[in-house]
């Protein structure tokens, strides 16, 4: 499900400014935080380098990443996209989502959030939202 929130959402790293965004699309799904998409005018993409990282969702398509630089710090396939996403999730084409656990602060209006466990999923935890969430070892094929 997508759902268009009137919610800020912040990224930073090193001390560097990466989204500031007055919305954005909050995407739940099944045994996960939600993941937050940001329209590209409100992420500093001159901080991105490509990636050859792809995935594929089975719902939303193949993702392209990309690393994020800030300061003197490198932040590997950290944000990723849906360039071409399948017509149910066509309005996350071009948005951007970032990984929470791999950034200093990410936060959603004033909350900083946490991440949910492991590396796959990009899912940001705050205060109204309660799991258990996939990612922990031994959680992949629930």
């Amino acid at each position: 499900m997508i759902e268009s929130v009137e919610w800020r959402i912040r990224v930073r790293h090193a001390d560097v400014a990466i989204v500031d965004a007055p919305r954005c699309l909050r995407v739940l799904e099944t045994s996960q935080p939600p993941a937050y998409y940001v329209e590209p005018e409100f992420v500093d993409r001159t901080l991105f380098m490509g990636s050859d990282r792809t995935t594929s969702c089975e719902w939303k398509g193949v993702a392209e990443y990309v690393d994020v630089y800030a300061g003197l710090s490198v932040v590997r396939q950290s944000a990723w996209t849906y360039q071409n996403p399948t017509d149910r999730f066509a309005s996350l084409s071009g948005c951007w989502a970032f990984y929470a656990q791999r950034f200093d602060e990410c936060r959603v209006d004033d909350e900083q959030v946490t991440s949910n466990e492991g590396q796959f999923y990009g899912g940001w935890v705050t205060a109204n939202v309660t799991g258990p969430f996939k990612g922990a070892p031994g959680t992949l094929h629930w």
